[in-house]
């Protein structure tokens, strides 16, 4: 920690772009790292300003409230990946954004996101951009059915898509269309899987690989070491740091696969903390937002070990009674985090609980029971 410290002497507060429970995480681990954070959010109430030194309250795309974020920090990380490139690509020359652009512009728009994926070595499924009946019809010829129609852009939890499984559903889908879109092949996957990764000039680190379980296109259930072939994984983890440097990445990313047999498709990536990486807090080592922060302030990164099998289950709005409950238990290995959020919504992210020396078994015959199905 003295180490850490005196390392973060440089760069004495670090500013966010987002105050969600992301955000929220961040500054927590910067703080206990010894660096400040101010936060930018369009909500008077987001998370993150319970934890951060300071915050500015405006838009994503306010030119000159970003600006001012920028002023008072001595460096800027998003954890938000909708902030609009245009905007951010000039701050980048002026001001300390160790992350770049390039990560959060490539992750913005899923056609440039497949092809920079399938350009640097990674498997995907088929697709093609679509903008019109005629080219979804036309790319429907090509790839088949079924195939999943998105929109390139904006799109998260499920929203902005379509599984297309007849050419009757071409009908139903073409509201989507008023934006740009891109149709995917449709991998009838065995399970699905995440790799949060941090690479600072020197190297790499990953933590361990979680198995996926996502509900109504949001992430339910996160079960670490995932249990799929060890071979595969260590397939996993070395071509995802390999297309990390290829990328000239630099910074925190996750990168989500589908896995079919013994092949790994990329599915989709993000440059921010992610959610199946939240165990990482008590389920490893070090965690994902802690090595954010050491990247940031320029420590030395420290390689991530995975210290019992663990279980991370999303708290959704449906689920706060049952988190509340649990964290009066008060029970050795369970942590409830909760973030704050004013207003509970069912499929609102509001918190999550970790289960450290869980495994998925047990976690199905004691724990799933308690939450809303």
């Amino acid at each position: 920690m003295k180490n850490e410290r005196q390392n973060s002497k440089s760069v004495k507060t670090i500013g966010i772009i987002g105050g969600g429970q992301l955000g929220l995480m961040i500054a927590e681990q910067a703080r206990e790292l010894g660096v400040r954070t101010v936060c930018l959010d369009p909500a008077a109430d987001a998370p993150a300003f319970n934890v951060c030194d300071d915050h500015i309250v405006a838009a994503y795309d306010d030119a000159a409230a970003l600006e001012e974020l920028c002023r008072r920090s001595d460096a800027v990380t998003y954890e938000f990946e909708n902030v609009p490139g245009d905007i951010l690509i000039p701050l980048c020359g002026k001001y300390n954004i160790p992350q770049g652009y390039k990560p959060l512009y490539d992750s913005q728009d899923r056609l440039r996101e497949k092809s920079n994926a399938r350009d640097h070595g990674l498997r995907t499924p088929g697709f093609e951009a679509v903008d019109d009946e005629a080219s979804l019809r036309e790319a429907v010829r090509r790839l088949g059915l079924p195939a999943v129609l998105k929109t390139r852009t904006l799109g998260y939890d499920g929203h902005g898509q379509m599984v297309l499984k007849t050419e009757d559903d071409i009908a139903g889908a073409l509201p989507l269309l008023a934006v740009p879109c891109i149709l995917e092949e449709f991998v009838p996957f065995d399970s699905e899987a995440s790799i949060v990764m941090v690479a600072d000039a020197e190297r790499v680190v990953s933590f361990p690989v979680g198995r996926n379980v996502h509900r109504d296109g949001i992430l339910d259930l996160c079960f670490v070491p995932a249990d799929v072939d060890a071979g595969l994984l260590e397939r996993m983890k070395l071509q995802s740091e390999r297309f990390m440097r290829d990328s000239g990445y630099r910074g925190i990313l996750a990168i989500e696969y589908f896995i079919k047999g013994d092949e790994i498709y990329f599915n989709e990536m993000a440059p921010r903390p992610h959610n199946s990486g939240h165990y990482t807090i008590e389920g490893a080592t070090t965690n994902q937002f802690r090595e954010l922060v050491r990247y940031l302030i320029g420590a030395p990164l420290q390689e991530p070990q995975a210290v019992a099998p663990t279980v991370m289950k999303n708290i959704l709005g449906q689920d706060l009674e049952a988190a509340a409950e649990i964290a009066a238990e008060n029970l050795p290995g369970v942590y409830v985090h909760l973030y704050g959020k004013t207003e509970s919504r069912p499929k609102r992210k509001m918190g999550h609980i970790t289960f450290v020396g869980m495994d998925a078994a047990r976690f199905e015959a004691e724990w799933a029971g308690r939450f809303v199905k």
